[in-house]
Order: structure tokens, then C-alpha cells, then sequence
């Protein structure tokens, strides 16, 4: 008979135990949906995304897009100052905003797939998603109306959303850095080595001897 309080005082404080490792959980998933909300209902707070400066080159036109305001073409010279493009990237995913770092305005398409430049780039018709393909070529699809695409003709003007799909030439872009600035990656190359070039470090150490 002495067996059963003491088998009932474990059984309540196993389940206490229990109980504030439920509360536990419930509260640390709690804060992680409040850190979530705070970090993605001002998604234009400069500490919340990445910016970077850099090129849009067209396959269609060989050039590349510039916003010269409310009118947006792929007809902008290599280090030009409307091709310069600030884009700005979310933390959460690959959506991002174009803004030409001149004109200040944003890459923008509206209900009828029109191409148009905004002052304002917070609505949803600025964002874009970018879907990076085979071919080392990128792809910008519309956040707000799906299956609309960036694209460009061969005069370098702007296509209906609606009229472009991913496999046209038109809505294929690469991403260059501006004239007279070098990719970092770049900096780094490889030599290769051949009997002339050790021959050459052979021979270095000699001239300076002499």
C-alpha cells in the first residue's frame, strides 16, 4: 500500500514536467512567428535586404535595360548611367526590385503586362522573381501576375506579360557588372602550366643572379 503514493507523486510530477515543455514549445514557436511577421511586414527596411549595382544585358538586343523614368527600354549602352540598376533583394527568397540608380524609378508592370517606371516601388506590381536557367541566362517572372515575364523585343521595347513565356530569347537576361569595375570573382585566375612557364620561373631566379 506504500507503493501507491509514492507511484502517484512520480506520475503528477512527470506530468508537470510535461506540461511546461509543452508551454516551452508553445512559446519559442511563438516568438519565432513574431520574428517572422517583424522581419517580413516592412520588407523595404534597408537593414532587411540585400543591394546590389549592376547590369541587365538583353539577348534579344545586345544591350542593356535602362529606366530613363516612366519609360523602360533594352537599347542602354555599357555603362551608361540609366543601365546602372540598383536591385534590391529580400532576405526571405529571390524576390527582388529593379530601380535605376539615375532615375530613381522602379521596374514596374501592371494589370495589362504593360512595362512602366514608378517612383514608388513598394507595390507588388514592382516585385519580381528571378528563375535562373540553363543556359546562364536569367529569367524575371512577375510576383503579382504569374507567368508574365520581363521581356524585351529586338527594337529593345517592352513586351506584354502576357505575351511572353520563359523559353523566348526575349525575356532572357544576364547580369554584368558596370564598365571599368571587375567582378571579384573574376580576380582570381588560374595559370596554366606548361614546360614554357616553368622554364620561365626556372630561368628568373638566374637573371636576377647575373
Amino acid at each position: 500500500m506504500s507503493l501507491l503514493p509514492s507511484r502517484f507523486i512520480y506520475l503528477c510530477l512527470h506530468f508537470l514536467a510535461l506540461y511546461f515543455q509543452l508551454q516551452e514549445c508553445q512559446q519559442s514557436s511563438a516568438d519565432f512567428r513574431f520574428y517572422i511577421e517583424n522581419h517580413t511586414r516592412n520588407p523595404d527596411d534597408l537593414s532587411r535586404k540585400q543591394v546590389r549595382i549592376y547590369q541587365l544585358y538583353s539577348r534579344t538586343t545586345g544591350k542593356h535595360v535602362q529606366i530613363l523614368g516612366k519609360k523602360i527600354n533594352a537599347n542602354g549602352d555599357d555603362g551608361g548611367k540609366y543601365a546602372l540598376l540598383v536591385v534590391e533583394t529580400e532576405t526571405f527568397g529571390s524576390h527582388i526590385r529593379i530601380k535605376g540608380k539615375e532615375s530613381e524609378h522602379y521596374i514596374c508592370m501592371n494589370e495589362k503586362g504593360k512595362i512602366v517606371g514608378r517612383p514608388d516601388g513598394r507595390k507588388q506590381e514592382c516585385v519580381f522573381v528571378e528563375e535562373f536557367l540553363e543556359n546562364n541566362y536569367t529569367a524575371l517572372v512577375s510576383a503579382k501576375y504569374k507567368g508574365w515575364y520581363l521581356g524585351f523585343n529586338r527594337k529593345g521595347r517592352p513586351k506584354k506579360g502576357s505575351r511572353t513565356t520563359q523559353r523566348q530569347q526575349e525575356v532572357h537576361f544576364m547580369k554584368r557588372q558596370p564598365k571599368g569595375r571587375v567582378d571579384p570573382l573574376e580576380e582570381f585566375r588560374f595559370t596554366t602550366v606548361t614546360k614554357r612557364t616553368r622554364r620561365a620561373r626556372r630561368l628568373k631566379p638566374n637573371a636576377k643572379r647575373n
